[in-house]
């Protein structure tokens, strides 16, 4: 195995890991069209960073910010839906980053390039799903709590949109970290179709997440031997094995 490839799986899997977590609650949450929504938001980000030469993650991210700020402040303010919001910012951010993105990097930015992961990428990757899983388990009992009964936690004193824009904090980090490897149009796939299928394996909510989180790595690594084996695109790959993991889940449904 070329160094190359073991930087790929490596990479791949540590983010298969922290999208399968954040997944697993976005499943519950009910939020799966808002997560592939915004994986689009991150477009105008990856665009200015190609046009100044710097890491894609960091202008992802801070699309990702200035979205999930905007998001959490109109629905306080507006009280329309987060769904309704993130279409909003969905479709003004993929206007403007189509009409940022140098037409040779468009592909690139569309279904990511993992090809280019470098050793740097890997250390931010290793990082950020680190920070993470620290978060998520000091953040997870209050955020089922909000999941099950919003009024329950609020009438316990519980943070709930404190606590909700922590969550979309982390799914804006592992969105960027996955775009090298999965892109904008299939992230959000990466980050929902492992949890879906642990939810049809599991049968408690221990096992749910456990399982989201190995699958996110499987299908990251399997997506990426299959792609090199025959020789195809990577991105598209990661996603068709997520979706066999899941078809095979079925069979397991409880």
């Amino acid at each position: 195995m070329d160094n190359s490839l073991l930087l790929q799986l490596v990479t791949g899997s540590v983010i298969g890991l922290g999208a399968g977590y954040v997944g697993s609650f976005m499943v519950l949450r009910r939020m799966s069209l808002v997560g592939d929504a915004l994986s689009h938001v991150a477009l105008p980000g990856i665009a200015i960073a190609l046009l100044f030469n710097f890491n894609p993650f960091f202008g992802a991210f801070a699309a990702l910010l200035v979205a999930i700020f905007g998001i959490w402040l109109l629905e306080k303010r507006t009280e329309l839906p987060s769904e309704t919001l993130v279409g909003i910012f969905f479709t003004l951010s993929l206007a403007i980053g189509l009409l940022l993105t140098p037409e040779p990097e468009i592909l690139e930015a569309l279904f990511g390039n993992i090809a280019q992961i470098t050793n740097i990428d890997l250390a931010i990757a290793i990082i950020a799903v680190a920070i993470i899983f620290v978060i998520m388990r000091k953040i997870s009992n209050n955020l089922m709590l909000g999941i099950i009964s919003k009024e329950l936690a609020q009438a316990l004193k519980i943070p709930v949109n404190k606590i909700n824009l922590i969550f979309l904090f982390l799914v804006a980090i592992v969105v960027a970290l996955g775009l090298k490897i999965a892109g904008t149009l299939l992230m959000g796939s990466l980050v929902i179709i492992p949890a879906a299928a642990a939810k049809n394996a599991s049968v408690n909510l221990s096992q749910y997440t456990r399982l989201a989180v190995l699958f996110g790595a499987l299908s990251a690594i399997g997506g990426l031997l299959l792609a090199r084996y025959f020789g195809i695109v990577p991105g598209p790959t990661i996603v068709l094995t997520a979706g066999v993991i899941f078809l095979g889940t079925l069979v397991f449904k409880k």
